[in-house]
């Protein structure tokens, strides 16, 4: 899931070595071999970088220390202090009870920044948590493992190798799911009221491309399925494209997106948006922490834009739809989008763990905060089972439709 700098571009750091984002489901979003976890960035201008307790926030660990002394004197076998402490650590953590604040120790710390860079080993799919906190698929990447499994958007993954999922964190159910290439991973599936199914998927090297572009007669068709470094700078290469070749309409295709960079969401929004307009705001309570508005870069600004959404899209895929949306700039079409609204940073501790805690909620230019909730299409368009055998995609073709009709 603020931005100013949001996650910092490695190996950057914000003061106090603290960046933010806007996660995808306890997934946004990190890609961690081949599993995301939710990312998506933002810097809340508002929030204290001072890591220093305040004054009475300390615990009284006496009782932890006596644990401790118990088991060092009567456990039946050995411990491993840093194991201990990290268990505290994350018990601290998990205590909380929300899915999206965790806590990683230095390796997967690194595991977590190292997929920040888009190339990671895994099936290819986003996870995250839904109302009743199952585990589920965000959004499957096209054209690898999960995708190609037939894994879509909000199928629970009920085990995995056999062993239930329930009551285990995100995090943890990406561990099991990531490992060596060419090896495999068995789910146990449940999509709607249906009967749980099993899935056996082949890990493989992943690296997303994160947008691609076309041109059809008149009409530009731009696809970003996540927000990463290299977005901003690949996407003004694709208005380039479009204005060399004469496009009056845009396809801006954001299904499956699960987020990511949110400085790069924001720079990508402000190429429709006048300059100063809104495009997010983060709020703790009732306080708007910051307020994120358009640079007025121009390059798409005045062409008529279908964007394209589905139950995959999320985090910072769902900040540019929203911004289009709410300043009229943009027909949504296809299905609901997934629904996540809220903030979180992460805090570079100084042994090398991370701590990723929720700090706000964002809100589209109308107000809204459309966590667990989604934001529903102008335009409703389910893509059926036949469709995709069939290689058809209604959605993409009635955005065709409605800009031939505006340009």
């Amino acid at each position: 899931m603020d931005f100013d700098e949001q996650i910092p571009r490695r190996p950057r750091r914000l003061r106090s070595a603290a960046k933010t984002l806007v996660i995808v489901l306890a997934a946004g979003v990190f890609f961690g071999a081949g599993v995301a976890v939710g990312r998506g960035d933002i810097n809340v201008d508002g929030l204290s970088q001072d890591r220093r307790l305040p004054a009475g926030s300390a615990f009284d660990y006496s009782s932890v220390d006596q644990l401790f002394g118990v088991l060092q004197k009567d456990f039946d076998g050995s411990l491993d202090k840093n194991q201990l402490l990290d268990g505290i650590k994350s018990g601290l953590v998990e205590a909380t009870g929300d899915p999206f604040t965790e806590y990683f120790n230095p390796k997967e710390a690194k595991e977590f920044n190292d997929a920040l860079s888009g190339s990671f080993t895994g099936i290819g799919a986003e996870l995250g948590t839904d109302e009743d906190d199952n585990i589920v698929i965000v959004s499957p990447l096209s054209g690898y493992p999960a995708a190609k499994a037939g894994l879509k958007p909000k199928d629970i993954v009920a085990a995995v190798d056999g062993k239930p999922t329930s009551g285990m964190r995100v995090d943890a159910v990406v561990r099991k799911i990531r490992g060596p290439a060419n090896t495999d991973v068995k789910l146990t599936i449940v999509r709607g009221a249906g009967r749980p199914f099993e899935v056996t998927i082949t890990r493989t090297q992943i690296k997303i491309a994160s947008v691609e572009h076309s041109v059809d007669g008149s009409i530009g068709y731009l696809k970003i399925s996540q927000f990463s470094e290299d977005t901003v700078d690949l996407t003004k290469d694709a208005a380039k494209d479009f204005k060399a070749k004469g496009v009056k309409g845009v396809v801006l295709d954001l299904r499956g997106n699960p987020g990511g960079f949110l400085d790069g969401a924001v720079d990508i929004a402000g190429m429709w948006l006048n300059k100063g307009k809104t495009i997010v705001s983060e709020r703790r309570g009732s306080t708007t922490l910051s307020t994120k508005r358009s640079s007025g870069s121009d390059e798409f600004k005045g062409l008529p834009t279908v964007v394209l959404i589905d139950g995959g899209s999320a985090s910072a895929a769902e900040i540019i739809a929203g911004a289009l949306h709410d300043n009229r700039l943009a027909t949504l079409v296809g299905v609901q989008s997934f629904g996540k609204g809220s903030v979180q940073q992460v805090v570079n501790l100084p042994d090398g763990s991370e701590l990723k805690v929720t700090i706000a909620r964002w809100y589209t230019p109308a107000g809204e905060n459309i966590d667990k909730q989604g934001i529903e299409p102008d335009v409703k368009i389910e893509i059926s089972e036949a469709d995709t055998d069939a290689g058809r995609d209604p959605q993409k073709d009635k955005a065709y439709e409605i800009l031939r009709s505006k340009i």
